[in-house]
């Protein structure tokens, strides 16, 4: 009889649930929005294809294989802040540097003094950092105007690892000399920036004159680098932050690209 009463309950209570939505006195549920279970995930999704896409983007830069462009992409605003900000673009700065100095330590020097080590200024020896954090990491168009009025602030800090291999490269007994995009003008303030940030000893420091303005960075220094030439020396080593650094004529024979995603020079 138990096992009955037991079969006789669970057929009302199949029977009851059965038409429950048939009953129109029966209260209907509540409705409840139901979220996708997999939303998180798209977001991740989407944020890791955006990281590779930036990513590509910057490989893209260093390697050279970007016409010439004017701003950082929008999406990759955080992405360059990231890298600039974190310990990647200082590992990366750190490997270039690393690289620089043992090859200069390989090198057999004549002698001469005519052994030549070219170093860049802005963002290869001092940083330019902190004016870029105040226009969005490349967000901004270049303004000459504005980038004046922080150059003649003259408190670019050192890249750490750039000051170590120049004071290797010193001591190694290599010429160096100092190929800038700056002006003239602004001499006497680079000079004072380098000084304190830890940079002497130079053997030239080479700048824009009145006769340069307008011409593209490769152009101007490969110029530059020409006159080297003609005057003996033998150019070995030459760190850059820009492609226009690096080429054009009168190459060094090893050139070392330090990491920029923020801006172009042409």
């Amino acid at each position: 009889m138990a096992f009955l009463r037991i079969l006789f309950l669970f057929t009302l209570l199949s029977f009851a649930f059965s038409h429950e939505n048939s009953n129109p006195h029966i209260l209907p549920r509540p409705l409840i929005i139901e979220y996708p279970e997999n939303i998180e995930t798209q977001f991740k999704e989407f944020d890791e294809e955006v990281r590779l896409h930036c990513t590509s983007w910057r490989f893209a830069v260093e390697s050279n294989n970007l016409s010439p462009w004017k701003t950082i992409p929008v999406e990759c605003a955080n992405y360059v802040k990231d890298y600039m900000m974190g310990r990647a673009y200082k590992i990366d700065v750190e490997r270039v540097s690393k690289e620089a100095g043992i090859y200069a330590k390989s090198v057999e020097l004549g002698g001469d003094g005519k052994d030549v080590w070219v170093f860049d200024v802005d963002d290869t020896l001092l940083s330019n950092l902190p004016y870029y954090v105040e226009h969005g990491y490349g967000l901004e168009k270049f303004d000459s105007v504005e980038f004046s009025k922080w150059v003649e602030k003259a408190t670019a800090p050192a890249l750490e690892a750039s000051l170590k291999l120049y004071k290797e490269v010193l001591g190694l007994g290599f010429k160096v000399f100092l190929l800038t995009g700056r002006k003239e003008k602004h001499k006497g303030v680079t000079v004072k920036n380098l000084n304190d940030a830890g940079f002497k000893n130079w053997d030239k420091l080479i700048m824009r004159t009145s006769d340069d303005h307008g011409k593209f960075a490769t152009i101007y220094k490969s110029e530059k680098r020409n006159e080297m030439v003609n005057e003996g020396y033998r150019i070995l080593g030459n760190s850059g932050d820009q492609w226009s650094d690096l080429l054009g004529s009168s190459q060094s024979i090893r050139s070392f690209k330090v990491p920029n995603p923020m801006y172009y020079i042409p």
